[in-house]
């Protein structure tokens, strides 16, 4: 093939994007293209990148890099974000069109679908207008040919006037060539493509200006294009747009001529939103000729079989319960089979203490030391491993498949009324769903939400929906007291799955109160896509399930989990007045905790389990049975426990609602603050669920008997 890969890393457009150019001979590649065309699977194939390639819209809201080599020349391949167009309406939009004019790209590719290409082709034709220097792929051709839809390259090739290729990313076909046509337009003679023709008014502004503008820095947008942009009035230009023209040689100059041409187009009729509209209608009209020039297809396109899923997985009567189904069945298995893994990890975590403590003891370590290390730190961290592992092993493959087949848009669109009416964005579906791995990706994925009103609605309210971390205490309380002797694990993934709901429904509520307090707003439109249903690379997703999600929530977790467990045994085993610190702390917590139908070792359980959630339940037996470090417990063992403390149905149904509804973990609240940089933000975060499950927690106190 002569091409060899290798990762440089990623940086999101927002802190800078740092590329080396050490070796002169290095070309910069954009790779852009619309969401769901496979832009990230090519830049995969091409770099070795192990970045996720998410099948909804939006889901690139940074840019990767990576370098690879091809018939001996070094190309770094810059992955920006997915988008529609370039007009800068949108966040992903606007980092899209600044790195492709100003982040020193020496040529462009732009990714397509081939079995929709009519939409695709109007991101084509402004690309090549920014960057003449651009090659097209026409992806998806394995898709393509199975729905009965023919490309005519040669001619496409011919209308848009750049080098067009034909790929199938997912098996790796058709790269040879891209990398073939990226040498030739970075290395060689720039193409020259057919212009779009706009009306007379906006040809004769955009030729005035020309003048002004040759000798443009190089690499930089073309003349053309920045001609075309001028236009626009200057309080719509963006940062970097505003930094590069006043850059310009004869800036002045430039300004003063763009502003009497827009005058002049003004008295002509055309002001700032007829011009966008008539440039962005002109390019639609464009691919839609291009289009039906190349492509033949059947009367509906090949997505029969599309539509007829969308029947069951979207209609009115269906969409709902199907979901509901879907994500009862994602529970039971979860559960069914994560149990027996978990024992036999918790096993091999007792065994291998053991002989880490008789280790020690063997050197003659003190005592306080074997305690500490082991007992303490090591123990906890293996609890959260063997408590973590298995469930997010089954969990997350099984949401990747889902994802990967294309369901995942298809419950943002079936939310997107629900938030509608709480005046939220139905994005938020997406970051919603992302939560149940993890709230701190949740909120990361929070990015994709344009408004930033509705974005802060997302990342204060994504921890309603419960986290892999809460799941197993959710599961051990639900069992042992709602659903004892159930087998196989359906009863409790049914309560699971209503607890779900809950969650969800409380979202709904908060968001609509939120909107209508602290971030007043109505809800922002969005254009999401539904992405054709593909069949899922099973042997990808169980290694980017593994790698890319589980090891990298666990890392994370266990990172906090060890220190967390040398706190929890400092607590045990310091004593103040012959009692410990850690039952010192419970009953002073004891007061409040009863006040919401819970108890002094729950409310510090919840406490100490901040760093992670997986240790509440472990904290808890340790406060309870007075012990200098965690043990397991099987449970009708902990249910004995539990009621010889006074649990009743009540304290179980409290401890349920408090754990989907308490404050997010440390390393979300440092996500929340990160993605905020606020403080104040950070505090609603972890006040807002707090405050919720505090109220519904004591209603159910409140209950007779």
């Amino acid at each position: 093939m002569g091409l060899t890969a290798q990762s440089t890393g990623a940086a999101a457009l927002d802190t800078g994007l740092s590329i080396d150019r050490s070796d002169p001979a290095t070309r910069v590649i954009a790779v852009g293209g619309n969401p769901n065309v496979g832009k990230s699977t090519v830049v995969n194939a091409l770099t070795g990148l192990r970045q996720h390639t998410g099948n909804w819209p939006g889901k690139t809201v940074t840019t990767a890099q990576g370098l690879c080599r091809f018939e001996g020349k070094p190309y770094v391949l810059v992955d920006i974000p997915g988008t529609y167009s370039l007009f800068a309406n949108s966040a992903e939009e606007e980092a899209a069109r600044d790195f492709l004019c100003f982040g020193g790209a020496d040529a462009a590719v732009i990714v397509c679908d081939a079995t929709c290409l009519e939409r695709n082709l109007n991101l084509v034709l402004q690309a090549i207008e920014i960057q003449p220097r651009c090659a097209v792929c026409v992806n998806l051709m394995d898709e393509a040919r199975r729905k009965g839809v023919r490309v005519d390259l040669a001619r496409l090739r011919e209308l848009l006037g750049v080098p067009v290729t034909a790929a199938s990313a997912r098996s790796r076909r058709g790269l040879d060539d891209l990398m073939r046509a990226v040498a030739e337009v970075s290395r060689g003679e720039a193409p020259q493509p057919p212009r779009v023709r706009y009306s007379p008014a906006i040809e004769r502004a955009a030729e005035r200006l020309l003048p002004l503008l040759r000798g443009l820095p190089r690499p930089g947008p073309s003349p053309r294009w920045l001609s075309l942009r001028l236009l626009e009035p200057e309080e719509s230009w963006t940062e970097d747009f505003a930094a590069f023209v006043k850059r310009l040689p004869a800036a002045e100059e430039i300004r003063r001529e763009a502003g009497q041409v827009r005058r002049a187009l003004a008295a002509e009729g055309v002001d700032a939103g007829l011009l966008q509209d008539l440039v962005a209608g002109r390019l639609i009209a464009e691919a839609e000729r291009i289009a039906g020039a190349c492509v033949t297809a059947p009367p509906d396109g090949g997505f029969a079989r599309d539509r007829r899923l969308d029947r069951l997985f979207t209609s009115r009567w269906t969409g709902i319960p199907v979901m509901l189904l879907l994500l009862a069945l994602v529970f039971w298995l979860t559960i069914a089979g994560a149990n027996g893994p978990s024992e036999l990890l918790g096993a091999l975590g007792a065994w291998s203490e053991e002989e880490l403590a008789r280790l020690l003891n063997g050197w003659g370590a003190p005592e306080w030391l074997t305690g500490a290390a082991v007992h303490g730190m090591y123990r906890v961290l293996w609890w959260v491993v063997s408590v973590m592992l298995p469930p997010m092993a089954i969990f997350f493959p099984l949401f990747t498949i889902l994802e990967d087949f294309g369901y995942l848009p298809r419950v943002a669109f079936n939310l997107d009324h629900a938030f509608q009416k709480a005046h939220a964005c139905g994005k938020q579906a997406l970051t919603m769903c992302m939560g149940f791995g993890c709230n701190a990706a949740g909120v990361v994925g929070c990015r994709i939400i344009d408004s930033p009103r509705e974005r802060l609605l997302a990342t204060v309210t994504n921890s309603f929906v419960p986290c892999n971390g809460r799941f197993p205490t959710l599961i051990t309380i639900l069992t042992i007291f709602f659903a004892a002797g159930s087998a196989g694990g359906i009863v409790p993934a049914l309560l699971l799955t209503g607890v779900i709901l809950l969650g969800v429904g409380m979202t709904f509520l908060v968001s609509r109160l939120l909107s209508a307090t602290i971030l007043r707003g109505v809800p922002s439109s969005f254009t999401l896509e539904l992405p054709p249903y593909r069949r899922p690379q099973v042997g990808q997703i169980l290694v980017r399930s593994l790698f890319d999600r589980t090891v990298f929530v666990l890392a994370r977790a266990a990172a906090v989990a060890a220190p967390a467990g040398l706190l929890l045994w400092i607590l045990a085993n310091v004593d103040a007045g012959g009692t410990s610190l850690l039952s010192h702390c419970a009953a002073a917590l004891d007061p409040l905790g009863r006040a919401v139908g819970l108890d002094g070792p729950i409310l510090l359980a919840f406490v100490l389990g901040l760093p992670a959630n997986e240790i509440v339940v472990p904290i808890l037996i340790m406060t309870y049975m007075a012990q200098g470090s965690l043990s397991e417990l099987s449970l009708p063992q902990l249910q004995s426990l539990l009621i010889a403390n006074g649990w009743t149905w009540k304290t179980a149904a409290c401890m349920v609602l408090f754990t989907l509804l308490h404050w997010p973990c440390a390393t979300t609240l440092a996500t929340i603050f990160r993605e905020t940089k606020s403080l104040k933000w950070t505090a609603a975060a972890f006040l807002v669920p707090t405050l919720c499950g505090a109220a519904l927690c004591a209603l159910v106190a409140l209950i007779p008997v």
